[in-house]
């Protein structure tokens, strides 16, 4: 029986099973890659003590239930060294089996390259870029936090059903990396003390020994950072402490007022006797003569491959009967929870089941036509009136909360005890990301990986930018995150073309996946985030909210906003003549030149197309009721490169688009500079009929 607790580890015990179970694992990790010709086996080998002592005998975890709610998380940072992850897995019991092993990086197996969330049962994070891994478990950490404080905020310190502990490895690699230092030093003024990194400083890179680049004392700038710090020697021969490794884990466990980082000097591929230390044996197959040597060394048959003992097998998958063991005590826990929370016991239900409250949507606000509101003024009032029905929802800004208009509550900021500030709460609703834009990103994916909460955070979309490579893998695990961007186009004005986005939509657009929201009006700001919610419990995508500093005309509400694009004002006749495409603040400059043509006698249709996204998803009959086949003539409108517009007008369209930098003046004169008026929308209407006619004539 184990003698874990949710806040304690047990004595340290270990066997000579546990030692055979490491070094099989060991050599599960060079046959893989030897067997497909390709990967990175010296990292897996090097760390299979410590993976092994994680999942064996650290981490609360159930192999027959990956989502139980109760579960310790682990983030493999170095994604690269997927091995060290998939073979405790098939260890301790997961879904994995000996034969997705042999199927290593192949088309359509469960064990890919780098590990991917949603493809593998207990993989917690998709990892690879390196640094990420980091960030994603900072969020999660962060994540825990907000979720004690939902369900279970007075409890005693380790004894909540909602208490446990994130682990990751981290590698060289990782903290190299700018945003492991933006999480990593946002993690300590955290004071996240369910945060546990271990380091693996084998001082190997791909170029070589990482003294090419990399001298700095990490400990001491994680000490700095406000990080409980810890170093573990190996032992004579080279190969990891494992009762030294497990006393410093369990003194992070520990500690709850602070993250701690365990750094561990390994030699990787140890124990191979030519390849260890070296950096061929990162990203290379280390060949047979020399997985022959391994393998006598380590007292295993060089004949064979992928030699799994069934006591060994046996010994380890008694890490189902650990994890089930652990759940049941959990349930009990949470019943006892349940029983004294009634109210908090339905909310959890109802959080877990991905629902959203009955009638949440009645808090919208519904605004005012007539009126001019800037769309990122429109969705900071969304938030406030919803946030107290949802309690689930909580976010903030990269040092911008009064720009983007992010704050839900003032007087409620997710800030440790301790922090001398008088909004200062642990279970607050506003983060204060600070100025750490891509940390932000990976920390709101780490966020929406823990589950149980929704989050959001915002920046100006110029600075999208900085967040790129966490916005594409938002995208790729499909996680239900909400950035809002503001400051969306020149329309920003005199900060000038630093800071003025041009690109970016096009650019955003191009990742798959991701669904761009640039809303017309305050109006449709809010159906936005209505379908946003709606969206993240029924099929979860991430959303950009692309938002104007500048006011911009109010109309009525119209529902069909929720597809992406529908009609905003409709032609005079039964068929229009031209269509104007808009989004965003365009949208108003379409309806402005509409009346010009319709008093010309042109029978002119104005599309709102909030997003292009939404809209691709709709029925073929939908599209083509709003885009009509027929109408040739055709006007796109939008402050940004023209990229995304070309498909949707055709060879006779036209689009006013911005094809370079813009500049600093006030907005006014920079639309007006740079043709964004309602006159020249209306001339490029002209000019797209004359093209109409004259490729009539040419066929006719």
């Amino acid at each position: 029986m184990s003698t874990q607790t949710p806040d304690r580890l047990g004595p340290f015990e270990w066997t000579e099973l546990d030692r055979r179970a490491v070094d099989t694992a060991r050599l599960l990790a060079a046959d893989a890659v030897q067997k497909v010709g390709n990967g990175h086996p010296g990292t897996a080998m090097s760390l299979a003590p410590v993976a092994y002592t994680l999942f064996q005998k650290a981490m609360r975890h159930d192999p027959a239930d990956p989502e139980w709610t109760g579960r310790d998380r682990f983030v493999l940072s170095p994604g690269h060294t997927s091995l060290t992850l998939y073979t405790q897995l098939f260890l301790s019991g997961y879904e994995l089996e000996l034969d997705d092993l042999k199927a290593f990086r192949t088309q359509g197996s469960k064990t890919p390259g780098h590990p991917e969330y949603g493809h593998t049962a207990g993989v917690e994070t998709t990892t690879g870029p390196l640094g990420q891994g980091v960030a994603n478990a900072v969020g999660m950490a962060m994540a825990a936090r907000y979720e004690r404080g939902l369900f279970d905020p007075e409890a005693p310190e380790g004894t909540s059903p909602f208490d446990h502990t994130i682990w990751a490895i981290v590698s060289d690699g990782d903290l190299q990396e700018g945003v492991s230092a933006e999480a990593s030093s946002l993690a300590g003024h955290q004071k996240l003390g369910n945060l546990v990194l271990v380091y693996d400083d084998n001082h190997i890179s791909i170029e070589g020994d990482t003294a090419t680049a990399f001298s700095e004392d990490v400990l001491k700038r994680y000490e700095a950072y406000g990080w409980q710090i810890r170093r573990i020697e190996p032992k004579e021969n080279g190969d990891v402490d494992v009762k030294a490794l497990y006393e410093a884990l369990a003194a992070a466990k520990a500690e709850t007022g602070r993250p701690s980082i365990i750094a561990m000097r390994t030699i990787i591929a140890w124990p191979a006797p030519n390849a260890q230390n070296t950096e061929a044996s990162h990203g290379s197959a280390l060949g047979t003569d020399e997985i022959a040597a391994t393998k006598r060394l380590l007292g295993f048959d060089p004949e064979q491959s992928f030699i799994v003992e069934d006591e060994v097998l046996a010994h380890t998958r008694a890490a189902l009967d650990r994890g089930a063991e652990a759940h049941t005590a959990w349930d009990k826990q949470l019943a006892e929870w349940r029983a004294d929370n009634p109210e908090r016991s339905e909310l959890l239900d109802r959080i877990v089941a991905g629902r959203l409250p009955e009638g949440w949507e009645q808090a919208l606000p519904v605004f005012e036509a007539g009126t001019k509101v800037a769309t990122r003024a429109a969705s900071g009032k969304v938030l406030q009136a919803i946030g107290p029905v949802l309690p689930e929802l909580w976010g903030g800004s990269a040092d911008l909360a009064g720009s983007n208009n992010t704050t839900i509550d003032k007087s409620s900021s997710f800030l440790p005890k301790g922090n001398p500030l008088p909004e200062a709460d642990p279970y607050g609703r506003t983060v204060h990301f600070g100025i750490r834009e891509f940390s932000m990103a990976a920390e709101m994916n780490g966020i929406a990986l823990h589950g149980n909460t929704r989050i959001y955070g915002g920046t100006f979309l110029v600075f999208s930018d900085y967040m790129r490579n966490a916005v594409r893998m938002s995208a790729l695990m499909q996680l239900p995150v909400t950035y809002v961007w503001t400051h969306d186009s020149i329309g920003l004005g005199e900060d000038g073309p630093t800071h003025q986005p041009v690109e970016h939509l096009a650019s955003l657009r191009a990742i798959p996946g991701l669904n761009i929201v640039r809303p017309a009006d305050a109006n449709e700001t809010a159906i936005a985030w209505r379908e946003i919610l709606h969206r993240g419990s029924v099929k979860p995508a991430p959303h950009g909210l692309a938002l104007t500093r500048q006011g911009v005309p109010t109309y009525e509400a119209d529902e069909l906003a929720a597809k992406g694009g529908y009609v905003r004002a409709e032609a005079s006749g039964e068929t229009p003549d031209v269509i104007l495409i808009a989004t965003g603040s365009e949208v108003h400059l379409a309806v402005e030149a509409r009346e010009q043509l319709e008093a010309e006698g042109v029978a002119t249709r104005v599309v709102s197309m909030p997003s292009v996204e939404w809209f691709e998803e709709q029925s073929p009959e939908y599209r083509d009721s709003v885009l009509p086949p027929a109408v040739k003539a055709r006007v796109a409108v939008e402050a940004g490169i023209g990229l995304t517009w070309y498909r949707f007008v055709g060879d006779a369209g036209r689009i006013v688009s911005l094809e370079h930098f813009g500049a600093s003046a006030d907005a006014g004169v920079l639309f007006a500079e740079f043709g964004f008026t309602a006159d020249n929308v209306a001339a490029e209407a002209r000019a797209a009929l004359h093209s109409v006619q004259g490729l009539a004539a040419a066929r006719a």
